[in-house]
């Protein structure tokens, strides 16, 4: 059985710039230990990447902070980790969820069988977004979240996340 890491959004502006958290920050020294586990063939990185029109989007609208604009440090992978995304797969994506990487997997899950584990930021919008959207397009797929490598916008919006995934049948670690 392969097993696949998915790393989303562990950008500078989540980590600790437009948009950090305390929590994120916390939980850096465990998404590298995490991600050392893995062979680099089997890790996916997001990113989220806006455009400098960010903030006339529906996004920017809703949620008025710039934040991963492409090309600037901001976008770029937390510094502790960059390291440990060369020789990866990095996939940047305009929105919460990626289409393209729910393809990208579902291509190795047709050929081979996989588990999938998730990471990274934030639980309650991107990390939930991606889960969904790969159990939606892998249901027999087993799909687990490491709660100790996530954190939310708010401590009560992670455990919310949490428990939404679990409902879907998402199987919720550490928490």
């Amino acid at each position: 059985m392969r097993k696949l890491l998915v790393v989303i959004d562990m950008q500078k502006d989540f980590v600790d710039g437009a948009l950090g958290t305390k929590e994120a920050v916390s939980i850096v020294p465990n998404v590298i230990e995490k991600i050392k586990t893995y062979d680099k063939k089997d890790v996916f990185f997001t990113r989220d990447t806006h455009q400098a029109n960010y903030m006339q989007t529906q996004e920017g609208k809703n949620l008025p902070v710039e934040h991963c604009i492409e090309g600037t440090e901001g976008w770029e992978i937390d510094a502790n980790i960059r390291p440990l995304s060369e020789g990866t797969t990095i996939v940047d994506k305009p929105t919460f969820g990626s289409t393209k990487l729910a393809r990208m997997i579902k291509d190795i899950a047709d050929k081979e069988d996989i588990e999938i584990e998730l990471v990274g930021l934030c639980t309650d919008i991107c990390v939930v977004s991606n889960a969904l959207m790969l159990k939606a397009t892998m249901p027999e797929v087993s799909i687990s979240v490491d709660a100790s490598c996530c954190a939310g916008v708010t401590p009560d919006k992670h455990g919310a996340a949490l428990e939404t995934m679990r409902s879907c049948q998402i199987y919720v670690k550490n928490d």
